[in-house]
């Protein structure tokens, strides 16, 4: 940012102007917040590309059944077999749920027997439309009422499960994520804040900022869904509070950093922050910046829902950079130098470059630099190896909560009495001409139960079967199945066979992730790389920036494998995992040593590369740990969610940020510049004139 810029932004009059603009900007986009929830679209079908085969047969087999009917499995028990007065309960539930007004129900079947005849099995059609994600879990609970209503006189059991249900408990556990989210996250805040600046009053300025980026980023969003054809969903929706609350508060943390500094250096405090603005902003503006480009790098992603995080996260940390550059500033030279009590920094207070913490630790790294890089480097390398325990190849619908809800121990007794597919079937389009070959090609399947085949049906020159898998349709033994019956129907010449149905788009869900992955990731290093080359106007430091980062990854994703499988026996990991893992930690990681060597730089202009390097993590040290732990402590958020993926991904990201705030950007990446020296900014003209630069230093030091 230049000098007019942050000079007007800071302006004696000017800045009452910019607190009335930016009050009535976040206003007006922080009014759409609370409307956020009503665009999210959480239907997986919507995740995939137009082009998948489970999308395709979406749209073919619309005119054989009702696309908005979701069926709900309401199956009735017992330890005996079941009389003819249980098959007059069973009838009974049906006449309940079909009076049922509130939830909108399609024609029910008639009572089915389980083959045991322990099991009468109710198939309930749920018509529901957009809408009707928060209302589902309400709809649950009216069925199960009405389903022990009808069996009040007998010794029957109640268990529902299927695709309803199951997608009733997964809303019930992003319901009020948001608020839950966003609390966890200010509570993390508050205290890091209050132990970083130690003042009672100085954190209220950087917090409402932070808050005010939240509202405002959820009322862009929501008009970016609604009037913008964006996908958001639950997840992404709840990724956002965190990302802009946490990137937001290290962006402030920043700019009053370097405030305090300048307030030592100028009695007026608007030439003080017009200063910080014009030393700390390029860097914000940069890491910011990069973060920005990295979630926009998503937009390549086949996953709809991948792709929608991007925009989602990008737009998010746009508006968390003009409010901490703008409002931020303005705030905190209103309220003037007061607001640090009890340590108010006053004019002509001396540097604290040469002691503290950080300063001891540079003093340490700069007696045996190379072995402490190397050292460090093979530590991180061999955390790195226990990314051989991740097994991100997808999650059953029990793998995916962190508890066990009602609709997966639903699930697990409906299949001890019918094919455990039941309710959730194989759908097969097929032309009307190669249907019936294509039907015995999928009834000759391994894993198909054969009575389950349906007669093919017929509207014009497209044919439509149905078939029930002897496995449960969320397992991994199922997906394999859905790759046989494609391969077996996909045989039948001029059929055009496609199979879908819910195991087929989570299979295709789980292949379209592990693609993203591939794709993406060389994607983002090659972006970051070439804004780290604009940022530093160098080639070598910013390769072994991208390299530390990248090492850091590697070595928080195989801490976090080896905790989920020995500490919180999660089951393995979404295939998305990785990619979402490494947009953050790359994007947010290379954070800190932007912030670190853009000083570095700075100082290394003045004295040379090697002593920039000591008074850059000096000067940065404390600053920057503090933004590593409110991030880290904001992501953690996630892990008291119900949901595996987010737990995951808060623990994974948390750990990653640590990693990269304490020792690869305190300890790793000093101790390169230490070793490298000026040849780490080579091929700017810095690395041929550093030395002179570091005898004029010492000369005028001496």
């Amino acid at each position: 940012m230049n000098r007019q810029a942050a000079g007007w932004i800071t302006h004696r009059w000017a800045k009452w102007v910019v607190l009335v603009v930016m009050l009535l900007f976040i206003g007006a986009l922080g009014s759409f917040a609370s409307k956020l929830t009503s665009v999210q679209d959480n239907d997986v079908a919507a995740w995939l590309p137009d082009d998948a085969e489970s999308t395709q047969v979406i749209k073919k087999a619309g005119a054989f059944y009702d696309e908005e009917s979701v069926p709900a499995i309401v199956m009735l028990s017992s330890s005996e077999r079941l009389g003819p007065q249980d098959l007059a309960a069973a009838q009974a539930v049906s006449r309940e749920i079909a009076a049922l007004e509130d939830v909108p129900l399609g024609e029910i079947t008639p009572p089915i027997p389980s083959r045991d005849g322990q099991a009468i099995e109710l198939v309930v059609p749920m018509t529901l439309d957009d809408d009707s994600w928060e209302k589902l879990p309400d709809w649950i609970d009216e069925i199960r009422d009405a389903s022990e209503s009808g069996i009040a006189d007998t010794d029957l059991q109640v268990d529902i499960g299927g695709p309803a249900a199951l997608s009733a408990d997964q809303a019930e556990s992003f319901a009020g994520i948001d608020g839950i989210l966003l609390l966890s996250a200010v509570g993390v805040v508050v205290v890091m804040l209050l132990l970083t600046y130690r003042s009672p009053i100085l954190w209220l300025i950087p917090l409402f900022c932070g808050l005010m980026s939240v509202f405002a980023s959820q009322g862009l969003v929501y008009l970016l869904a609604k009037y913008g054809g964006l996908t958001v969903n639950g997840q992404s929706a709840g990724i956002l509070s965190v990302l802009v609350l946490g990137a937001g508060i290290d962006y402030a943390l920043l700019v009053v950093a370097r405030y305090r500094e300048e307030l030592r250096r100028y009695e007026d405090r608007h030439e003080a922050m017009a200063h910080a603005l014009h030393r700390a902003a390029p860097a914000i503006i940069a890491s910011g910046g990069t973060v920005v480009i990295g979630l926009l790098c998503l937009l390549f992603a086949q996953m709809n829902s991948t792709a929608g995080l991007g925009p989602v996260g990008a737009a998010g940390i746009a508006v968390s950079l003009l409010i901490m550059l703008v409002l931020l500033p303005a705030l905190l030279v209103i309220f003037g130098r007061w607001v640090f009590w009890p340590f108010i920094p006053h004019f002509g207070d001396p540097e604290r470059t040469d002691r503290g913490f950080w300063s001891g630790v540079g003093r340490r790294i700069a007696k045996a630099p190379r072995v402490v890089w190397v050292v460090t480097t093979l530590v991180l390398v061999a955390l790195s190896f226990g990314v051989v325990k991740l097994d991100a190849t997808g999650l059953s619908n029990e793998e995916a909560f962190t508890s066990t809800p009602d609709s997966v121990i639903a699930e697990e007794r409906i299949a001890e009495h019918f094919p455990a597919g039941a309710g959730d079937p194989v759908q097969v389009i097929a032309t009307a001409d190669g249907a019936p070959q294509v039907r015995s090609a999928l009834a000759s399947v391994e894993g198909v139960d054969p009575a389950t085949v349906t007669p093919p049906r017929t509207k014009g020159d497209v044919s439509y079967i149905e078939a029930t898998l002897s496995m449960p349709s969320d397992s991994s033994a199922a997906q394999d199945a859905i790759e046989d019956i494609r391969d077996a129907v996909g045989a039948v010449d001029g059929a055009d066979a496609l199979v879908g149905g819910n195991t087929a788009l989570n299979l295709d869900v789980q292949q379209a992730s592990a693609a993203d992955n591939r794709l993406i990731i060389p994607i983002i290093l090659v972006v970051v790389l070439l804004v780290l080359m604009i940022l530093l106007r160098s080639v070598a430091a910013p390769v072994i920036l991208l390299v530390t980062v990248v090492l850091s990854f590697a070595a928080a994703l195989g801490i976090s494998a080896l905790v989920f499988r020995y500490v919180f026996d999660f089951a393995g990991a979404d295939s998305s995992f990785p990619l979402f893992a490494f947009v953050f930690l790359v994007a947010l990681g290379i954070d800190y040593n932007i912030f670190l060597m853009t000083r570095v730089r700075e100082e290394a202009l003045v004295h040379g590369t090697r002593r920039g390097a000591l008074i850059g993590l000096a000067a940065t040290g404390g600053v920057i740990t503090s933004a590593g732990l409110v991030l880290a402590g904001t992501f953690s958020a996630l892990a008291t969610l119900p949901v595996v993926f987010l737990a995951e991904l808060g623990f994974a990201v948390a750990i990653g940020v640590l990693l990269d705030t304490i020792i690869v950007r305190s300890v790793l990446v000093t101790a390169l510049n230490l070793d490298i020296g000026p040849r780490i900014w080579w091929p700017s003209a810095l690395w041929r004139t550093d030395g002179q630069r570091a005898e004029n230093s010492s000369a005028s030091t001496a």
